[in-house]
C-alpha cells in the first residue's frame, strides 16, 4: 500500500509518515494542498491522509480534485473539528472516513487497512498465485502451505508482482509502487532484493527475469 500524507505541520507529518512505514505502508509527505496534487498527478497512491486545513490549495478543494481525477485513490480526512456538520461536510466532499486530531497512529493504520479492503471488484482480497497465497491484510505468504517470513519491503514487492497475475512489471514500476517517492530510479535496491526474494520462496525460483524488460511471476 502507498500513501501520500497532506500535512502542514512538518513534525507531525513526518511522525505519520515514520508510523505508517513501520507498518509496512510506503508512504509520501505534502506540506501544502498544491504539492499533494502534484503528487497525486504523478504516483500511483492507494491513498491519502489529508489534513483539511493546509495551505495553497484548501483541503477540502484537493478532496473534490482526487475524487474528480483519481477515483480509485481513497482518502481519510484529518482535522481538529469533530462536529457531525464537520463530518458530513467532509464526507459530501467524497472522504472515505474522517478522523479527528488528535488520534492514535494504530487507529489511522486499522482505518487504512479497512479501506483497502474494499478493492475493486476485479482484485481478489487474497493473492494466489501457483503454489503462493498472500494475504495481504495479515501480512502473511505461504508456499505450499508452508509459512514464508519476508521483510516488509520482501513482501511488497510480492504483492506487486502477484497482483500482475503472471504479467511482467517493470523495475521502474517496483520502485513507484513499493518505495517512496525518495528512492533513487537508478538504485540496484530492486535487484537486490529480487535476489534475496528468489532465496527466502524457495527453489524453484518464481520470480524470473526477463530481460530488458523487467520481472514476472510464476512457476517456470
Amino acid at each position: 500500500m502507498r500513501v501520500l500524507v497532506v500535512e502542514d505541520e512538518p513534525y507531525l507529518a513526518e511522525a505519520i509518515r515514520d508510523g505508517l512505514r513501520l507498518e509496512a505502508i510506503a508512504a509520501d509527505v505534502a506540506n501544502d494542498g498544491a504539492a499533494a496534487l502534484d503528487l497525486v498527478a504523478a504516483n500511483p497512491y492507494d491513498a491519502v491522509v489529508l489534513d483539511r486545513d493546509v495551505p495553497v490549495v484548501h483541503g477540502d478543494d484537493v478532496a473534490r480534485r482526487v475524487v474528480a481525477e483519481h477515483p480509485a485513490v481513497r482518502i481519510i480526512m484529518l482535522t481538529a473539528a469533530g462536529e457531525l456538520t464537520d463530518k458530513v461536510s467532509g464526507f459530501e466532499l467524497g472522504a472515505d472516513d474522517y478522523l479527528t486530531k488528535p488520534f492514535a497512529m494504530r487507529e489511522l493504520v486499522l482505518r487504512l487497512r479497512a479501506l483497502a479492503r474494499r478493492p475493486e471488484a476485479t482484485t481478489p482480497p487474497v493473492l494466489e498465485l501457483g503454489p503462493v497465497r498472500l494475504d495481504p491484510y495479515r501480512r502473511e505468504v505461504y508456499r505450499d502451505g508452508r509459512y514464508i517470513a519476508l521483510t516488509r519491503k520482501q513482501f511488497a514487492v510480492v504483492q506487486v508482482l502477484m497482483d500482475a497475475g503472471g504479467g511482467v512489471v517493470s523495475a521502474e514500476e517496483l520502485l513507484d509502487r513499493a518505495w517512496d517517492e525518495n528512492a533513487d530510479p537508478f538504485t540496484n535496491a530492486v535487484r537486490i532484493t529480487i535476489s534475496t526474494l528468489r532465496k527466502r520462496l524457495g527453489d524453484p525460483w518464481l520470480i524470473h527475469t526477463v530481460p530488458g524488460v523487467g520481472y514476472r511471476f510464476g512457476e517456470p
